[in-house]
């Protein structure tokens, strides 16, 4: 492709684009083709020679798009947000023109020290401890996402509750025990799995049932049990915003019991975490001068496109012991010195790309007065809805939903909830999803699209109300 190639074709790209966004209202929500008809829309084979770019775009147009659930239409009310923005979208682009590999501070140096800056930044709009800024002990980074987050804070957890053990293959599998809430993202299971330790190393934690936040008092019986019966517990994950209902667990409660076991405490906000933007929500950074690791999703809820999670921790040491490894191929000057980071130590993959351009992009278009009034329009328009449903005795609210979460259920049961939310998914006009709580199915309503106004809110009412007739 020539540059004069690219020009022509690159423009047609970001005008389509920008017609998706301005057309996306019209388009349903959830996408209503059955298993299998996309791909047998399209050739068995590759093409012998190459192809124009208008047929890509053509295919991409009348054979991709309807395969397409589309989340960022503002009535997409299902898991939890995916936000893409302009700024986002365009700094994306910039990465994935300059092709950077950033595996090495010596491989691209600005794609290390933006990342270093944005992730400092990111930490004072979120009023986050010092301890996670670069200038100390600790410092942040961007991971693919909140799974990845679990799993690097679950092998520096180990790494640091063996000695180190795990830089000589001298962790066992069967020692080490980790502890959630059940309202905590599967992640955390799955992480147990990827490090070798096993399902079985998962202790689940009772919930309270009117907040559905972790009890302490549950931890700390099964720390204790667990020691007396010769594991060592290696971590603790608090969950701010869990999955199914927003729970926010007393992190400082857990922290101090999981440290008083040689623990690490590890805090998963991966939706909820961006909140703390606005001031009067930091209420949600309860407890964090006492963690070890934090992580949330500007890729949710902070108008930055998948994937870009942040993961900040107290004490960088641990992280990088279970994770670097320098073969002669990497060895540099810099890297020699000590004087750099080399991110590479601080995930799980060797290569990474350069993220931090879109965060960028993104804290320097919208400034914190623009996410501030992101976040806090979705807030209320979460807490009028979770009015009209506390007005209407057809229904019950299952969980607190102090931010743009709301979980609910009909009280006439689970099958009823379950046709409701089927009717509505089907329509195409909103897509919710499900939960289930103390053994009952609950709807999830969460408020996160850019473009979501109070006039798709009111629509998804309405056509609660129209479903139910």
């Amino acid at each position: 492709m020539s540059s004069e190639e690219f020009r022509r074709h690159g423009r047609e790209v970001i005008d389509w684009i920008a017609d998706y966004y301005e057309g996306l209202e019209s388009l349903p929500v959830l996408s209503q083709v059955a298993p299998g008809e996309i791909r047998q829309r399209l050739p068995p084979h590759p093409p012998a020679s190459g192809e124009g770019f208008d047929g890509i775009l053509k295919d991409l147009q009348d054979v991709i798009l309807p395969g397409i659930t589309h989340w960022q239409h503002p009535s997409f009310f299902a898991f939890f947000p995916a936000n893409a923005s302009g700024p986002a979208i365009l700094g994306d682009l910039l990465a994935s023109g300059l092709g950077v590999q950033g595996m090495l501070w010596a491989t691209s140096p600005a794609a290390t020290e933006l990342e270093t800056l944005v992730m400092d930044w990111l930490a004072e709009l979120l009023d986050l401890p010092a301890a996670f800024h670069s200038s100390s002990a600790g410092g942040g980074v961007i991971q693919s996402s909140a799974s990845d987050a679990a799993l690097v804070a679950l092998l520096a957890a180990v790494h640091r509750s063996s000695g180190g053990a795990s830089e000589v293959g001298g962790v066992a599998s069967g020692r080490f025990t980790v502890y959630t809430s059940s309202q905590t993202h599967s992640s955390v299971e799955k992480a147990c799995r990827i490090a070798g330790l096993g399902s079985g190393a998962l202790r689940k934690l009772d919930v309270d049932p009117a907040k559905q936040a972790a009890d302490p008092d549950h931890l700390a019986r099964m720390l204790a049990a667990d020691v007396e019966a010769g594991y060592t517990p290696a971590l603790v994950v608090a969950s701010v915003g869990a999955t199914g209902t927003g729970a926010l667990d007393p992190v400082g409660e857990l922290a101090e019991l999981a440290h008083s076991y040689g623990a690490w405490l590890h805090v998963d906000a991966a939706w909820a975490g961006v909140a703390a933007v606005c001031d009067e929500l930091r209420f949600l950074n309860a407890g964090l001068e006492k963690v070890d690791s934090y992580t949330t999703n500007p890729h949710k809820w902070l108008l930055t496109n998948f994937d870009c999670n942040a993961f900040w921790v107290a004490d960088r040491r641990p992280l990088i012991g279970a994770l670097s490894i320098l073969p002669e191929y990497l060895r540099n000057a810099a890297t020699d010195a000590g004087s750099v980071i080399d991110y590479r130590d601080w995930q799980v993959p060797l290569g990474r790309r350069f993220r931090a351009l879109k965060l960028w992009s993104v804290l320097r278009w919208y400034g914190a007065e623009g996410l501030q009034q992101h976040i806090r329009g979705h807030v209320a328009l979460a807490q009028e809805f979770a009015s009209w449903v506390a007005a209407d005795d057809r229904f019950e609210l299952v969980a607190p939903h102090p931010l743009a979460l709301v979980s609910f259920r009909l009280r006439a049961g689970d099958e009823p909830t379950r046709k409701l939310m089927d009717t509505i998914n089907s329509s195409g006009r909103a897509y919710l999803t499900h939960t289930v709580l103390d053994g009952q199915l609950a709807l999830r309503v969460a408020i996160g699209s850019p473009g979501t106004e109070r006039r798709h809110v009111l629509g998804l009412w309405e056509l609660i109300a129209d479903s139910m007739a």
